[in-house]
């Protein structure tokens, strides 16, 4: 059954959102900006820590292009945590091919991300960001797999992925 919800994640998740936040990013991230956050830097001291990709998405909420993360095909048992403080978001047991071309979730790591309501773009989304360090990881939805019905579906570059030891 297509509803609106999902036509506009597929106009959200495709070129047009892409194309909308690589031409028009935010000047700053509204997480960031009307909340305080444990690990805190400077712009310059951002910029210096990431590479010009993962600050493009994580201090200014940009997008990478769908299929472009090598985390889609990470399947190991690990961990997966946030590319700017490096706090533990999800696990590999809540990972799962949502078939959107970013690597998706159906739950979090308890107290690791934070959402909010996203209007950018003409359309109404949740962003998760990092609890810790407010970066932007991504967006949620609600057709997501058993048990949650969630989809969090996260930029690769916002995350860091470590293999469980053996």
């Amino acid at each position: 059954m297509t509803t609106r919800r999902h036509l506009l994640w597929a106009a959200g998740a495709g070129t047009t959102a892409v194309l909308a936040a690589s031409l028009f990013p935010r000047s700053a991230p509204a997480a960031a900006s009307s909340e305080i956050f444990e690990v805190s830097y400077s712009d310059a001291e951002w910029r210096a820590r990431l590479t010009p990709e993962q600050y493009q998405i994580l201090r200014k909420e940009g997008t990478e292009r769908a299929g472009t993360s090598p985390l889609n095909k990470e399947h190991r048992a690990g961990t997966f945590a946030c590319a700017g403080c490096a706090l533990p978001l999800f696990s590999s047991k809540t990972k799962f091919d949502s078939g959107t071309g970013w690597p998706s979730f159906w739950q979090p790591l308890d107290k690791a991300v934070a959402t909010r309501q996203d209007r950018a773009y003409g359309m109404l989304r949740t962003e998760v960001h990092c609890r810790r360090c407010g970066g932007h990881l991504g967006h949620v939805f609600d057709d997501g797999p058993k048990p949650t019905g969630l989809r969090y579906c996260m930029n690769g570059l916002s995350l860091t992925f470590t293999p469980q030891p053996a």
